[in-house]
């Protein structure tokens, strides 16, 4: 089992940065890879970004050169720097974690960026 919590959702203006946070805990030696989605009102949840357990990241076109994903493993901390935040950036952003089997979520947080 492992546990993801999420912070560091709230509003800005477009333009400005957001940096979130997904805190791990339960059996974190499992997980093949970390990744950030997102799903706005009336669409389907996307990808946004993933990092592995090799360290090797991927990023949705839209987010490339504005976003950037790391992680701290002393803290089992995935962050994902938001910059240039755009109005279309606007919604709701999920932690997920991928063992060999399963997939875990976390609550979510909401991001929005006014124009």
């Amino acid at each position: 089992q492992v546990q993801l919590v999420e912070s560091g959702g709230g509003l800005v203006q477009a333009g400005g940065p957001l940096r979130l946070s997904c805190a791990a805990s339960g059996s974190i030696g499992s997980i093949n890879a970390t990744g950030w989605y997102r799903q706005a009102p009336g669409n389907q949840r996307e990808l946004v970004a993933r990092i592995t357990s090799a360290g090797r990241t991927y990023y949705a076109d839209s987010v490339k050169g504005r976003f950037t994903i790391s992680r701290d493993n002393a803290k089992n901390t995935v962050y994902l720097q938001m910059n240039s935040l755009k109005p279309e950036d606007t919604a709701v952003y999920y932690c997920n974690a991928v063992t060999g089997s399963v997939s875990y979520w976390g609550q979510g947080t909401q991001v929005t960026a006014s124009s």
